[in-house]
């Protein structure tokens, strides 16, 4: 499916007291991973935002394999998961510059009206984007 890859580097202040990435991290990083995703289509969360689109996550699942550490520069790979319908989701993996697997994740995010705060289909104008993109 589509992918997007972003590189980063660990902060100090991202870090435990052991140097390791404190667990709670994770989901911001995955949330610059779906951003940059979006915004590789063309999409943003401030214009979705303005139109009366929320994208909350309903679903977060990580799978920690081997710590990031304080300055690591790390690799983000966001991939979707199948074609969007009310529902968007993500897998994501984090690798070290040895390429080493540190973690996997899988989110799931549901398209809401802002007015209504009740559930809805994807747009149109942003599923047409994104099957652009996988044909």
């Amino acid at each position: 499916m589509l992918s997007n890859i972003i590189k980063f580097r660990v902060r100090y202040g991202e870090t435990d007291q052991m140097s390791f990435v404190y667990h709670g991290n994770y989901a911001q990083y995955f949330e610059m991973g779906r951003t940059e995703w979006l915004r590789d289509l063309g999409i943003t969360y401030k214009n979705m935002e303005e139109s009366g689109i929320m994208l909350p996550v309903i679903s977060l699942n990580i799978n920690f394999m081997r710590p990031g550490k304080y300055d690591d520069l790390l690799t983000l790979k966001t991939t979707l998961v199948k074609k969007p319908t009310a529902r968007i989701e993500f897998d994501y993996e984090i690798r070290n510059e040895k390429d080493e697997l540190l973690t996997t994740a899988n989110s799931t995010l549901v398209f809401v009206n802002m007015k209504t705060n009740r559930p809805m289909r994807i747009p149109d104008s942003i599923l047409n984007k994104i099957e652009k993109f996988m044909e």
